[in-house]
């Protein structure tokens, strides 16, 4: 059965201000391009205020500072985006239940640890001295290596990699493909030919992080590779041996960071950017998509360009070079005035 609320029930799930009638009914969620009558959305960001305008929307959820001039009823709140998060887990299909105990595919070895209430899917490995938490979920055909330890509430999805010693905080949500503590890219150039360096540190990775899919976070040459509390990392990410990513910090697809390099808290580096190896970024520094940061960046701020540049200055020397081919006109016109005296 479909669900509904009236707009007065939202307005206190949210916190907000209602302009409309607390009686109208609602029976979904949608963007302000596709919203129905019947349906609730969010203006998280003015430069959508047109399409707020004409938005079909029966609801909208818009920033608490001025009532706009909006056809739709209006609930006033602090934070639109996150006040439509809640709204949407109304809607939302109720979560899929899986049940406690371990597949007859999976091979768990007599040595690993498993809490209470654990899940292992079909086809699941689980080596030797492994330590899985109260309430973990293993999908199929995860595979946790020796001596790893993961922790209670976690969630991996199926075909995650979690290779030996590899310590994996509570609550971690892992995507699949992902692969943790594979071995760093280390080799030495000797008599004409590449020798692997072995890699004998592990990855440890804190509480309350998330890790999208087809993600791949080395193991440390020496000591540890290192994803703090709190972290959102998101698809097709590469980070390197011995790397540490400050607590709270996002870094978005696609995005490489190099060995040794030590990332700041609450730090976000945007798609396709590349942190080479060995410097470190400071705490509330925002990296722009396609940015490469070549070296330290000590001071909090916004940072873009190829190297990286306070974004004052990266636009100013961008907005420079549109011009050169104009400055070169006029450069070559000067040249031919002053050959002609």
């Amino acid at each position: 059965m479909a669900k509904t609320y009236n707009l007065g029930e939202i307005a206190a799930l949210v916190g907000g201000e209602l302009s409309g009638d607390a009686a109208f009914i609602v029976s979904g969620v949608n963007d302000l391009a596709n919203a129905t009558a019947a349906q609730i959305s969010f203006l998280g960001n003015s430069r959508y205020l047109h399409a707020a305008k004409n938005s079909k929307a029966g609801a909208i959820l818009v920033p608490a500072d001025g009532e706009l001039s909006l056809s739709a009823a209006q609930i006033r709140v602090k934070n639109p985006s996150a006040a439509f998060a809640k709204v949407f887990t109304l809607f939302a299909p109720e979560p899929i239940q899986w049940e406690a105990g371990v597949h007859p595919s999976a091979r768990v070895s007599p040595s690993a640890r498993l809490g209470a209430d654990v899940h292992v899917g079909p086809g699941a490995v689980i080596e030797a001295g492994a330590d899985i938490g109260a309430g973990a979920h293993l999908g199929a055909n995860v595979y946790v290596g020796h001596e790893s330890v993961v922790g209670s509430g976690t969630f991996l999805h199926p075909n995650v990699t979690i290779r030996e010693r590899s310590v994996i905080g509570s609550r971690v949500i892992i995507h699949s493909g992902a692969v943790i503590g594979a071995d760093g890219f280390g080799y030495e150039f000797h008599d004409g030919r590449h020798v692997k360096v072995p890699q004998l540190g592990y990855v440890q990775i804190d509480d309350d992080v998330e890790i999208g899919a087809n993600t791949s976070i080395d193991r440390g040459r020496f000591d540890k590779t290192w994803i703090q509390e709190g972290c959102k990392i998101d698809n097709l990410v590469m980070i390197a041996h011995n790397v540490t990513v400050g607590a709270h910090s996002i870094i978005v697809a696609q995005c490489g960071i190099s060995g040794s390099s030590t990332i700041g808290k609450h730090v976000t580096i945007a798609g396709q950017s590349a942190v080479v190896g060995h410097i470190k970024v400071a705490d509330q520094v925002t990296v722009t998509g396609w940015t490469a940061v070549t070296k330290d960046i000590a001071k909090s701020g916004v940072y873009r360009g190829a190297p990286a540049k306070p974004m004052k200055e990266s636009m100013r020397i961008e907005a420079l070079t549109m011009k050169l081919p104009e400055i070169y006109e006029r450069l070559q016109a000067l040249e031919k005035q002053l050959a002609a005296r």
